[in-house]
């Protein structure tokens, strides 16, 4: 067990599944006597595991940091208010901004809370990492919460005017920050924005050998989706945000010609689209809408021969969803939408790479896939593409460092 207090605040624990709760409750565990913030409640099975995992779990504590959490509690409706009223394209860019920049102060405020409490908690001995960090007003979060760790996994939006001012006035405190970008091109961007920021390039996600899945948990997977042993099968995990590209997934399954199955897990989904891919005649398609909890992402992995992540070009943030799949030893299928990646990735057997936005190309994929499988990743092949245990990203983090 790590001697050294560590406090890990995940702003997104209320939402169940996803490669963020694996790693809270990856960190708690390994740690054995962690603090869990999280400022907007967390998931019922997420709880159960930090309980067990023998965490102390709360939402942010005590005068100061009660304040800031109803400040930016407060800043988050004004934030989801002005989105309605300024969504009409009519506005100015501007204008349909302003809600962006009130979100990013509404995160700011409800992080500084959240280290608060963390410090408060542990006498201000030991690390406070904010696991999901917001992509701005770093200053302004240090001088507000005091000295922590932040990862920052993409950069969304950017200051405006009234948000660069803030930041102007508050730069004294990002030498209370120790920001984590999980790629290189995450830190260039970071960069370009914030140059006084102390950046460094650390990965996010963990994995552990026994996270891996057996041969058992694939058979019992197929037999809960009603998927034949010898039948191919994909998975698509997840979110479906604007930077995954669906559209490369309906040209490839359009031009499909044998039998594949498709299981589509997580949310939200564009349901005229799942009907139809279901419509399709060689697609057979499962679905469990989301946001479902971990164990449901594991089995939709476990039926699956590869995960398919496809990406719009140029998209270069941390996938949790490639990660996910080498640490449970499931084949891929990735576009080479960020050259770093498709470097890693390149001259596995266990991955096949298909260019971006090129819908054919999937589809051969897929062919060859339901003729001859995938061999599955060796248990090493999250060590040597990089990614830390969770004993090793705890001990990272709890390293004395200097801000």
């Amino acid at each position: 067990m790590t001697a050294e207090a560590l406090v890990l605040v995940e702003p997104g624990a209320h939402r169940p599944g996803g490669h963020r709760e694996h790693a809270l409750t990856a960190l708690a565990a390994a740690h054995g006597d962690a603090v869990v913030v999280a400022p907007y409640g967390i998931a019922p099975a997420t709880r159960a595991a930090l309980l067990t995992a023998g965490a102390r779990v709360t939402a942010p504590t005590g005068a100061l940091p009660g304040m800031l959490a109803a400040a930016g509690a407060y800043a988050a409706v004004l934030a989801a208010a002005a989105r309605r009223a300024f969504a009409c394209r009519r506005w100015p860019v501007a204008v349909r901004r302003i809600p962006h920049q009130v979100t990013l102060l509404a995160r700011c405020l409800a992080e500084a809370a959240c280290v608060r409490t963390g410090r408060r908690l542990t006498g201000g001995a030991g690390t406070v990492v904010v696991l999901s960090a917001s992509e701005a007003l770093h200053g302004a979060a240090g001088l507000l919460g005091g000295d922590h760790v932040r990862f920052v996994h993409e950069l969304v939006t950017t200051e405006d005017t009234a948000l660069r001012l803030l930041g102007r006035l508050t730069r004294r405190g990002e030498r209370r920050v120790r920001v984590l970008a999980p790629t290189d091109a995450v830190r260039e961007d970071l960069a370009a924005r914030f140059p006084h920021l102390p950046l460094q390039v650390r990965p996010f996600a963990v994995a552990d050998p026994a996270d891996r899945l057996t041969d058992t948990d694939r058979r019992r997977a197929r037999e809960a989706f009603g998927i034949p042993p010898h039948e191919a099968a994909v998975c698509l995990v997840g979110g479906w945000w604007p930077y995954k590209d669906t559209g490369v997934v309906d040209a490839a399954l359009a031009h499909l010609d044998v039998p594949v199955h498709v299981l589509v897990v997580g949310g939200p989904a564009t349901h005229t689209l799942l009907k139809t891919w279901a419509a399709r005649p060689h697609v057979r398609l499962h679905t469990r809408p989301g946001p479902v909890p971990e164990t449901v992402v594991s089995q939709a992995y476990a039926a699956a021969d590869a995960a398919l992540v496809a990406r719009h070009s140029g998209v270069a943030k941390e996938s949790g969803l490639v990660v996910d799949a080498v640490r449970l030893g499931v084949p891929l299928i990735v576009s080479d939408h960020d050259p770093h990646l498709t470097k890693v990735l390149g001259g596995q057997d266990w991955v096949r790479l298909f260019p971006a936005g090129d819908g054919a190309a999937l589809a051969d994929v897929l062919r060859d896939l339901a003729w001859t499988p995938l061999p599955r990743p060796a248990a090493c092949a999250a060590a040597d593409l990089g990614v830390p245990t969770a004993a090793e990203q705890t001990a990272f983090l709890t390293e004395p460092k200097e801000c």
